[in-house]
């Protein structure tokens, strides 16, 4: 077991006081806010959830890979197995605002990925699965980890780049909310997302997150290494809209409880196709679908280290950045927006 897995701080065993409740106004009515997954671990229903998504790793279909492996026995792309594994986990206060909010957000940074993105920040933890080679962790220490975020005050448990392990990572949320865990779900996600999966999410998940990061079949390929990422991220987020719709759920200190956010990060030369994929979710999900347009690009991973990809060798120009602004506010409607400053 890593070292970090220990609790920084807080004895992670589940009371659950150190929260930081904050409260929803329901017709007048003051009450706690408990995330969806609090009644469905009481009527039963987030365990057989959690069964259900575990049958999946027999012959996986977790992911939209579907690389029909058993994943208690051997790996497929995402060279996880059947417990998980995570890199590291914290209070973070980069996140938008409505997510890190004033007390930060529970991060749950997981292992490996199910994408191949050649210009992926995180790649020490995405693209290095011998790094964690015999790192797996048990159920329940996951849910003693998701405990001791919320002890710490978090206002969320944020699940990242968790596509992939979905199972494990229901199957200790299951435990978590036996022992006390009522805080909000985050599924912050790289957009490549099972349809069957996030059906059975439906209720569990309080905010969804995805990445939309490309508009272009033959870019995706290029860049993720898969042909069908736009057309399998945009039925991802047509179901998460379809579970959240585009209203928002507030705390009254502002952070977000409920609600769809959507990220997309510009990229060089135009690569992520911002004005088709904006255009896309005004048409198809709602113009007041909230959006997080992100301008912290930078070469990284193999967009840095090779030659192969002259395109990402350098950050976006101002021009492209307004160029990306301009088509948020032509395409999209409401306040919520975040655009990086």
């Amino acid at each position: 077991m890593r070292d970090w897995i220990r609790s920084p701080s807080g004895n992670g065993n589940g009371s659950g006081n150190g929260s930081g409740l904050t409260i929803e106004s329901t017709q007048g009515v003051e009450r706690p806010f408990r995330a969806g997954y609090v009644l469905l671990a009481r009527s039963g229903d987030l365990a057989e959830r959690a069964r259900a998504l575990d049958a999946l790793l027999a012959d996986c279909t977790v992911c939209p890979r579907e690389c029909r492996v058993d994943r208690r026995v051997e790996l497929g792309v995402c060279a996880t197995g059947a417990d998980a594994v995570v890199a590291s986990y914290s209070l973070h206060f980069g996140e938008e605002p409505v997510i890190s909010g004033r007390r930060g957000s529970g991060t749950v940074f997981l292992a490996n990925c199910n994408l191949r993105c050649a210009f992926c920040q995180n790649h020490d933890i995405s693209q290095r699965p011998s790094d964690f080679v015999g790192h797996e962790i048990p159920d329940e220490t996951l849910a003693a980890l998701f405990l001791d975020l919320q002890d710490r005050g978090a206002h969320n448990v944020n699940w990242v780049s968790p596509s992939h392990q979905v199972p494990q990572l229901v199957r200790a949320l299951a435990i978590a909310a036996a022992r006390g865990l009522v805080i909000p779900i985050v599924y912050n996600s790289n957009g490549y997302d099972s349809v069957e999966v996030l059906r059975l999410l439906d209720g569990v998940v309080d905010i969804y997150m995805p990445d939309l990061k490309f508009a272009d079949p033959a870019t995706g390929r290029r860049l993720s290494g898969i042909e069908d990422y736009p057309v399998r991220a945009r039925a991802a987020l047509t179901e998460m809209h379809r579970q959240l719709g585009d209203d928002w759920v507030l705390a009254p200190d502002g952070a977000l409880q409920r609600g769809l956010l959507v990220r997309m990060l510009v990229l060089p030369e135009d690569l992520a196709g911002i004005e088709d994929s904006l255009s896309w979710v005004a048409r198809a999900l709602s113009p007041r679908v909230a959006i997080s347009l992100l301008a912290q690009y930078h070469p990284a991973h193999r967009a840095r280290s090779t030659g192969d990809f002259p395109e990402l060798g350098r950050r976006i120009s101002d021009e492209e950045w307004r160029a990306a602004v301009a088509t948020l506010g032509r395409h999209m409607a409401g306040d919520r927006h975040h655009v990086q400053g």
